[in-house]
């Protein structure tokens, strides 16, 4: 078993991105699905987050985020769970968007 007080330290510079984010400031309820919300509603909803992220700064380093670490709630980076999902089916998606999400 590993000892907590061997594991590394977070590393605040991999995080600071998230200060530049256009989501910053807004009700985080609009990037994750009530339970239950499902169709139509879901996908305004998710549509409308992914509108924020389109003209966000820090697009390409939250999408790099949420596809390193699978991330499996909510938009992050333009990205839906649904977007990832189809990314994750198939291991030559997921190592294209990722690499897409690191040129620049």
């Amino acid at each position: 078993m590993t000892e907590v007080a061997r594991l590394p330290g977070p590393v605040m510079e991999l995080w600071e991105w998230q200060y530049e984010g256009s989501c910053r400031d807004i009700d985080d309820t609009l990037f994750f699905h009530p339970e239950g919300e499902r169709g139509a509603a879901r996908r305004r909803r998710a549509d409308a987050a992914k509108a924020i992220c389109a003209g966000c700064p820090v697009l390409m380093e939250c999408r790099e985020q949420a596809l390193a670490i699978r991330e499996p709630y909510g938009v992050w980076g333009g990205l839906s769970e649904e977007d990832r999902a189809a990314i994750f089916s198939d291991p030559r998606r997921t190592e294209a968007a990722i690499r897409r999400s690191q040129v620049g």
